[in-house]
């Protein structure tokens, strides 16, 4: 049963002072409006309406039922303006999930700035480099770096992401350079989160297990330990780019480096997808495509962020 059925004629005959009127705001004709609100009042087994031919009056039942149906008819249109606006403009909160120090150092950043310009949104950050369902826990957006694993979720690439092996010069000198995959075995690795480090090899995806004197679960610790001469590390360019430009860092295995990887902004499937995430992602988008900060900054990130994608 349509229980919405008549309701609107008979709100909008009302407001209008005639069938006629009400036929012609509605875009229907007279006949079609008499016989919904007929129906109306035979579901109801109450009579809402006097009717003669020159006025219409409501009866006491029925003026109370206008007047709870015509607040119901204008909530109906606050929220239908409301989902509209929504799908134009920033409004409401985003729910951002990201990478500790890289959410926190690079992404918190543009959503401050993406704030002054959209007044009407909040922003709730949680930075956590643990898996976060973001369907289940009610984020709109994550950001994400590496290998994507979740086919189920919408994901647009913000920025390209490298991994480097390096060392200091310091190091090199002391043990020479590894020119061989095979020669990683006889060198000190630094080992953080990612237990496997990622090449290429004539073309074909190599995986390699590491092994060191030397664990950790932070980015800086690792990146700490290569500048001070302790082994091998490899890790992403937003940590080591400037160092190997200042020469504090050199890559070794160059002939070997894996395939780029990528930095992702990462949303459940909707196929009317909110302005907020909309434009948020296509303001991230375009903020890295003119500016990796990474590439042009003087100081490391202060924490760990190098595991990839499926531990995100």
């Amino acid at each position: 049963m349509n229980r919405w059925s008549g309701v609107e004629e008979f709100v909008e005959v009302v407001n209008s002072g005639s069938f006629t009127a009400a036929a012609r705001k509605l875009g229907v004709s007279t006949s079609h409006v008499s016989r919904r609100i007929d129906a109306l009042e035979n579901r109801l087994t109450t009579r809402l309406l006097y009717r003669t031919t020159r006025q219409i009056t409501l009866t006491e039942v029925g003026r109370m039922y206008f007047e709870h149906c015509n607040n119901l008819i204008e909530q109906f249109a606050d929220v239908e303006a409301l989902v509209t606006q929504m799908q134009t403009e920033p409004v409401g909160t985003l729910k951002i999930t990201a990478p500790s120090v890289f959410g926190e150092k690079y992404i918190a950043p543009l959503a401050n700035d993406f704030m002054q310009v959209h007044t009407k949104l909040s922003v709730e950050f949680h930075f956590t480099n643990d898996v976060v369902d973001i369907v289940h826990d009610g984020y709109d957006l994550a950001i994400r770096t590496g290998e994507l694993k979740d086919s189920t979720l919408m994901a647009r690439k913000l920025a390209p992401r490298r991994l480097y092996v390096c060392a200091s010069p310091r190091y090199l000198k002391e043990h020479g350079y590894p020119k061989h995959l095979e020669d990683l075995q006889s060198h000190n690795c630094l080992v953080g989160l990612v237990d496997t480090w990622a090449f290429e090899e004539n073309g074909t995806p190599v995986q390699y297990k590491p092994k060191g004197r030397w664990h950790g679960n932070s980015g800086s610790a690792v990146l700490d330990a290569t500048l001070q001469g302790l082994g091998l590390a490899q890790l992403p360019d937003y940590y080591v780019s400037r160092k190997l430009l200042s020469g504090d860092l050199v890559e070794v295995l160059p002939d070997y480096r894996s395939p780029d990887s990528s930095v992702w902004a990462v949303y459940p499937f909707n196929r009317n997808l909110s302005a907020k995430v909309r434009l948020f992602v296509d303001f991230l988008t375009e903020r890295f495509s003119h500016h990796l900060p990474w590439e042009h900054e003087d100081e490391p990130l202060e924490d760990d962020d190098h595991q990839e994608a499926a531990g995100r």
